[in-house]
């Protein structure tokens, strides 16, 4: 019955829509009189325009003032500087109806109008009957609060952080304790650092902790492609907040609506204008804070990083070994773990690893657990789950020939031979020829300790072990590889950072030279000094390079025997490697 008159509905629309278009085509509108353009503009400034109709062909406009039934007509010098005129007034609450239209393509559009009507209607149709009425969710209109279930107790490695935000919550939680002292609390904390880190979560924890409603947007919903869409959002949402205070607004991937204005007026330039007024707007019976989460602090624009809206700034970084620790017992709970499995071992093993990371190495292990039938996670599952994460998939299935196997164990062999005589790198803890994700072998580390300053000696003798792969395909067999494109990349991006980042050349000197601005650097400096910066890098991997190729030759016999251990057993732990070592 419903179906039935929305269709009688959608024949009567389609009626209508065929008198409007004679109806168009017949009724020119009515112009009284011509005013000057100053006359004009001070007109929409004081108010008296309500509708404007813009001709971009004969450069004029059609003006109907408010309380006047005849149009008025106006020149314009520019069109474009009077529509954007024209919406910041609309955004500012002028209530003005901007139509835009073209003389010399009016009666296409008479004579295409009916197929747009049945294109619009039936696509109605279609939306109605087809797509599930949650599939029309205004949410990004009407955003409703929630309730958070998240606390601190879910959180682990993020000690300070949190003891940080605790003060969040007591405001929340007891607003006159700092009101009566004439404290202010920030009225707005922007969470920065790697994706991964936990800017989410512990928004999540803020809130679930004060017990107050939660409201969370991302920064990408605020762009659509109708102009003002985004400054109208930022007002309801604040609107929304201040109703339903004490509460928290956290806006994620905030650099989507605040990086740097441009010159060139955009609704980006508009919705974060909006967002700065409606911070500014606050009193102290607001008792709203937002929260606002970002990759890329760099990006965000000045005016929104400075006190009085966003007063706090939190780096959130990667755990420790004690962080790490914590993170991994929290998403263990609820899986039933060996005895042999080691959570501390794990979190020695994943230095720069993020909570995310962490939770879903834990995840895998179960999973691959549950795929080979076992009732418990072993110490196997969770070596596999690292594997996977550190290195890629498995390839079982991969068909490798008897040349590309003895490239491959040399290649590898290098890596570890090399590793072994610098002092300032990891020893070995597997070797292995079996093809994962897009490489044909791999050489792991240990990791004893997390490191917050890396020395010039270390990435020097990193380089080396990069390039150690490379080395040896030359020494042993003669011959290089499209194999070693991986370590060269990671070895270029070092020794780039060496030199424009780290002034660890002594031939470039101090000077910091950031790769994201365009290399305004360079443009002081010269092309002269540019050069040689290329120059000094090219020299730096070629000494590593050289470096590599002698220490495989010094131990030739030793890189002939892992390669060939290699070839034999596939994969060589720790032990096995250094028992060659013993066994010469």
């Amino acid at each position: 019955m419903k179906k039935t008159i929305f269709l009688l509905l959608i024949v009567v629309l389609m009626g209508v829509g065929n008198f409007g278009v004679k109806l168009l085509g017949n009724n020119a509108s009515k112009v009284n009189e011509e005013i000057t353009y100053t006359e004009f503009i001070s007109d929409i400034r004081s108010g008296n325009v309500e509708k404007i109709t813009i001709n971009s062909d004969a450069k004029e406009a059609e003006v109907k003032r408010k309380k006047e039934d005849a149009n008025i007509k106006v020149i314009i010098p520019d069109d474009q500087a009077l529509i954007e005129f024209v919406q910041q007034e609309i955004l500012s609450g002028n209530d003005i109806e901007l139509v835009k239209k073209n003389s010399k393509t009016d009666n296409i559009f008479r004579n295409i109008l009916y197929a747009i009507q049945i294109i619009v209607i039936g696509g109605s149709a279609l939306m109605v009957f087809l797509i599930p009425r949650g599939g029309l969710s205004r949410k990004n209109y009407k955003l409703k609060p929630v309730k958070s279930d998240v606390t601190f107790s879910d959180i682990a490695g993020l000690k300070e952080e949190k003891e940080e935000m605790e003060q969040i919550v007591q405001f929340l939680k007891e607003p006159e304790k700092f009101s009566k002292l004439g404290a202010k609390i920030p009225r707005g904390v922007l969470l920065y650092g790697e994706p991964g880190t936990g800017k989410t979560l512990i928004a999540k924890a803020i809130a679930g902790e004060s017990k107050v409603p939660f409201l969370s947007i991302s920064g990408s919903e605020f762009e659509e492609m109708f102009v003002g869409v985004g400054a109208s959002r930022i007002r309801k949402i604040f609107k929304n907040a201040r109703k339903v205070s004490p509460c928290i607004i956290f806006i994620d991937e905030i650099d989507a609506v605040g990086s740097k204005r441009t010159n060139k007026s955009n609704d980006s330039n508009q919705t974060l204008n909006q967002l700065l007024v409606e911070m500014d707007g606050f009193n102290t019976d607001d008792k709203v804070v937002v929260i606002a989460a970002t990759n890329r602090k760099n990006s965000l624009d000045e005016a929104l990083l400075r006190p009085g809206r966003f007063d706090r700034h939190i780096f959130l970084g990667y755990p420790d070994l004690k962080g790490r620790e914590d993170i991994l017992a929290i998403h263990s709970k609820d899986k039933n773990f060996s005895d042999s499995v080691s959570l501390k071992k794990v979190a020695e093993e994943t230095s720069g690893f993020t909570g995310a990371k962490l939770a879903n190495i834990l995840n895998e292990a179960a999973i691959i657990a549950a795929l080979n039938s076992h009732d418990i996670i072993g110490e196997t599952d969770v070596e596999e789950a690292l594997k996977k994460e550190l290195v890629g998939l498995r390839k079982n299935s991969r068909l490798v020939s008897e040349k590309d196997k003895n490239l491959t164990a040399y290649h590898e062999a290098g890596h570890a031979i090399v590793s072994r005589y610098l002092k300032t790198q990891e020893p070995v803890k597997e070797i292995s020829i079996i093809p994962r994700g897009k490489s044909g072998g791999y050489t792991m580390y240990k990791t004893s300790e997390d490191k917050s300053y890396i020395s010039i000696t270390e990435l020097e003798e990193r380089l080396i072990a990069l390039l150690g792969g490379r080395a040896a395909e030359k020494v042993a067999l003669n011959e290089i590889s499209t194999g070693a494109v991986n370590d060269i990349e990671v070895a270029t991006k070092i020794a780039i950072d060496m030199v424009t980042v780290y002034g660890m050349s002594e031939k470039i000197g101090n000077i910091f030279i950031n790769t994201q601005d365009n290399c305004n650097t360079l443009k002081i400096l010269g092309n002269e000094y540019s050069s040689a910066i290329g120059k000094e890098i090219k020299n730096i991997l070629d000494e590593a390079y050289e470096t590599a190729k002698k220490l495989l030759i010094e131990h030739r016999s030793e890189l002939d025997i892992v390669a060939s251990e290699l070839l034999a057993k596939e994969t060589i732990s720790h032990e096995e490697f250094e028992e060659l070592f013993i066994k010469k």
